[in-house]
C-alpha cells in the first residue's frame, strides 16, 4: 500500500513546479509587437474601457435605488478604492512592460498555477463583458427605432424558451462584434485611431451634459423636502460604493497594452493616473448634474439622463445622449476585444495555453488568430446566450485579479529580480545538480559566487542589505528571522495576511446575518483576525524592500496593497452564492486545461529540463569566525584535477 503513495521529494518537486515564477529577459523592451502607442493613446484606451454605458445607466440606477444624491460620495470612495488597485497595475506595467496584465504580473512574482487561473478567469470575464455590452448596444439602438429589430427577428426567426439561452437571437449584437473584430485585426494603430474617434464623440457629449446640466441645475432637489442629500444614510452610500466600484473596471487595458507602448516606463503610470482621474471626475460631475436637474426619486433608471433632459423641456438633447451612449459602448467593445487576444497571446507564448494563439501576424504585428477566434466566440455568446445571469461573474474575476496583483506587488518589492541569465562564456562547463540528502545546516551551496557574496559577508557589512532581508533596526528583537533566506518570511507573511483578510471579511460579511454569532464571539473573532492581519503587515514592513528603481513605485508599501486586498476580498464575499458556484465550475475546467496541457508545455518547465550553464560552484563552510570559508567545487562529471584550492583570497578575486 505504501509503495503507491508519493514520496515527499516527489510532492516537493511537484509543488515547486506549480509555484515556479516566470524568468524575465534582460531586454524587456524586445517584442514581436509594434511599439506605437503614446501616452495619449493609452489614456484614451483606459477612458474607453471605464467610461462606457455605466455613465448613462449606472448613475441613475444607484441614485434612485441605493444612495440618492449621495451617489457622488459613493463614486468618490469607489474611485479611491480603484486607485489602490490601479497604482499596483501602474507599477507592474512600468517594471514589466509585457502584455498579459494581471496574468503576467502574477506569473513573475507569485507562481505559475496562480497566474494561469488568473488568466483563465480574465478570459471569461472579457468574453462575457464584451458580449453583454454588445447586447446592451443592440438593445439601446433598437429602442430608438421602437424595437422594430426585435419584433422583426421574433416574427421571422422565432423565439426560444430554453434555460440559459436568450429569448431570441440577437443578430445585431453579433454583427457589431464581428465588425469590431475586423477593425482590431488591422493592428494597434488602427484600433487606437478608432478608439480616438469614439472617445472624442463620447467626451464631447459628456461636456455638453455637464454644461447644460449645470445651467438647468436646481439646488432645491437636494433639500430636505426632496429627501435630503443622503436619504439612505451611510449604509446606502457604502452599498452604492460597492456598485460604483465596478464602473472603474477597464483601466487594466492599459497594462495589457504595455508591450505596444513606445515608452512604457513613463507612459503606463501616467496613462493609468490620467484615465482614472478623468473617469472619476466624469462620474462624479454627471451624478451631480443629474440629481440637481430633477429630484432623485423621480429618475428613470433605464435612461436617466435622456429622461431628465426630456422632463426639463429639451427632448432634442436625448438624441445627443443616445449618440454618446452608443459611442461609449463602442469604446468598451474595442477595449475588450483589444485586451483579450493579448492576454491569450501571453499565456500561449509562455506555453500555458495552446501554441497557435502565440502567432503574431508579420504585417499588422497583432495576434490575429486570437483576435478572430475569440471575436467569433464573443459574437456567439452575444447571439444566443442569456447573459443577464452571468454578468455578476465579471465582478468576481476582476476582484480576484486585483487581489493577486496587490499581493504580487508586495512579493515582488521584497525579492530580488529574476532575469534570464546570459549565455556562458566559451569553455565554461555545466554544473551538476545538487546532491540530495546533504544537510542545509552544514553546507550552503551556491551557483554564482558573485551573486551570493553578500550572504557570506553579511555579518561584516550591516549597512547594505538586500531586498527581503530583515532591517538592521529590528535584528536585535527579531534575530530568529535572520536565519531565513531573503524573501521567505515576507512570502509566508503575505499568505498569512490574505488568510487573515479572508477570515476577517467573512466575519464582517456573515457574522451577524448567516452565522448568527453572539456579540462576544463576533467581537473576539474580529480582534483575533485583525491582530493577525496587522502582525503580518508588520512582519512584511520589518524587511528591506527594493529602492531606487527608475520606474514608478506605488507609495506606502505594504499598506496600500494590503488595503486593496482586504477591500477586494470583502466585495467578493458580497457576491451571490450562484456566482461562486459558477466560478468554482470554471476554475475546475481551467485546472483540467492546466494539468492536461499547460504544466507540460510551460517554457519554465522546458527551461528546467535544460542543463544549467554555471561556470563554477561554491560551498560555504560555517566556521567560528565572522567570515565564513568559501571553497570552489569542481563539477563531479569532470576528472578531479587535484586538491581544491581553499585559499579564500583566490575565491574572492
Amino acid at each position: 500500500m505504501a509503495r503507491w503513495l508519493p514520496r515527499s521529494t516527489d510532492l516537493t518537486r511537484f509543488c515547486q513546479k506549480l509555484n515556479r515564477v516566470k524568468t524575465l529577459e534582460d531586454d524587456m523592451m524586445e517584442t514581436s509587437f509594434n511599439r506605437c502607442l503614446s501616452t495619449i493613446d493609452l489614456t484614451l484606451l483606459g477612458i474607453g474601457g471605464m467610461v462606457g454605458s455605466g455613465l448613462y445607466v449606472l448613475t441613475g440606477t444607484v441614485a434612485k435605488e441605493i444612495a440618492g444624491p449621495a451617489v457622488i460620495v459613493s463614486f468618490i470612495i469607489a474611485g479611491f478604492a480603484s486607485l489602490l488597485a490601479a497604482l499596483c497595475y501602474a507599477e507592474f506595467g512600468a517594471r514589466v512592460p509585457k502584455t498579459g496584465s494581471a496574468y503576467m504580473f502574477t506569473y513573475v512574482s507569485v507562481g505559475e498555477i496562480w497566474a494561469f487561473l488568473i488568466g483563465w478567469n480574465v478570459l471569461l470575464e472579457y468574453m462575457i463583458g464584451g458580449a453583454a455590452v454588445a447586447r446592451a448596444w443592440s438593445g439601446y439602438l433598437d429602442s430608438i427605432f421602437n424595437h422594430k429589430i426585435k419584433n422583426f427577428t421574433e416574427t421571422h426567426v422565432g423565439t426560444w424558451q430554453v434555460p440559459f439561452l436568450a429569448h431570441y437571437p440577437d443578430f445585431l449584437a453579433a454583427a457589431i462584434l464581428l465588425v469590431a473584430t475586423a477593425f482590431i485585426s488591422f493592428g494597434a494603430k488602427v484600433s487606437s485611431w478608432l478608439n480616438h474617434v469614439f472617445s472624442a464623440i463620447s467626451m464631447g457629449v459628456i461636456l455638453f451634459i455637464l454644461i447644460m446640466g449645470f445651467v438647468l441645475a436646481q439646488p432645491k432637489n437636494w433639500s430636505a423636502q426632496e429627501g435630503g442629500f443622503a436619504p439612505f444614510g451611510l449604509s446606502g452610500i457604502m452599498a452604492g460604493t460597492a456598485t460604483c466600484f465596478y464602473a472603474f473596471v477597464g483601466f487594466d487595458v492599459i497594462a495589457a497594452s504595455s508591450e505596444e507602448a513606445r515608452n512604457p516606463q513613463r507612459a503606463v503610470p501616467k496613462a493609468i493616473a490620467f484615465s482614472l482621474g478623468l473617469a472619476t471626475g466624469a462620474y462624479i460631475l454627471v451624478s451631480m448634474v443629474l440629481t440637481l436637474m430633477v429630484p432623485w426619486h423621480t429618475l428613470d433608471p433605464d435612461s436617466a439622463l435622456a429622461d431628465a433632459f426630456y422632463r426639463r423641456g429639451y427632448s432634442w438633447a436625448g438624441f445627443l445622449v443616445a449618440a454618446g451612449s452608443i459611442c461609449a459602448m463602442n469604446t468598451v467593445l474595442l477595449s475588450n476585444l483589444f485586451s483579450l487576444p493579448r492576454i491569450v497571446y501571453a499565456m500561449a507564448e509562455d506555453g500555458l495555453f495552446f501554441q497557435v494563439f502565440s502567432r503574431v501576424h508579420p504585417r499588422t504585428q497583432v495576434p490575429v488568430i486570437g483576435i478572430v477566434v475569440f471575436g467569433l466566440l464573443m459574437a456567439l455568446l452575444a447571439l444566443v446566450f442569456d447573459l443577464e445571469a452571468l454578468v455578476q461573474f465579471l465582478s468576481i474575476g476582476t476582484l480576484l485579479a486585483y487581489t493577486f496583483v496587490a499581493a504580487s506587488i508586495i512579493v515582488l518589492r521584497f525579492q530580488q529580480q529574476k532575469v534570464e541569465p546570459r549565455a556562458p562564456a566559451a569553455g565554461c562547463r555545466p554544473s551538476p545538480e545538487p546532491h540530495e540528502g546533504s544537510s542545509a545546516s552544514e553546507l550552503k551551496e551556491y551557483e554564482s559566487f558573485s551573486d551570493k557574496l553578500q550572504l557570506v559577508d553579511r555579518d561584516k557589512s550591516k549597512e547594505h542589505r538586500e531586498p527581503g532581508q530583515l532591517k538592521a533596526a529590528f535584528e536585535p528583537y527579531l534575530e530568529f528571522l535572520s536565519d531565513f533566506y531573503p524573501g521567505e518570511v515576507v512570502t509566508v507573511a503575505v499568505v498569512t495576511l490574505m488568510v487573515s483578510a479572508i477570515c476577517l471579511c467573512s466575519i464582517l460579511a456573515f457574522g451577524n446575518t448567516h452565522l448568527h454569532l453572539p456579540t462576544w464571539s463576533y467581537s473576539l473573532l474580529l480582534v483575533l483576525f485583525s491582530l493577525g492581519f496587522l502582525l503580518s503587515l508588520f512582519l512584511i514592513w520589518a524587511h528591506e524592500q527594493q529602492h531606487g528603481t527608475q520606474t514608478f513605485q506605488i507609495p506606502l508599501v505594504p499598506l496600500s496593497p494590503a488595503l486593496s486586498i482586504i477591500l477586494n476580498i470583502y466585495l467578493m464575499l458580497k457576491l451571490s452564492y450562484m456566482t461562486w458556484l459558477r466560478f468554482a465550475i470554471w476554475l475546475l475546467l481551467g485546472l483540467l486545461v492546466y494539468f492536461g496541457y499547460g504544466i507540460w508545455h510551460s517554457k519554465e518547465n522546458l527551461r528546467e529540463l535544460r542543463p544549467q550553464s554555471v561556470s563554477a560552484r561554491y560551498v560555504v563552510f560555517p566556521s567560528s569566525s565572522l567570515e565564513e570559508r568559501v571553497q570552489a567545487v569542481q563539477p563531479s562529471s569532470q576528472p578531479d584535477p587535484g586538491p581544491p584550492d581553499t585559499d579564500t583570497n583566490d575565491c574572492k578575486r
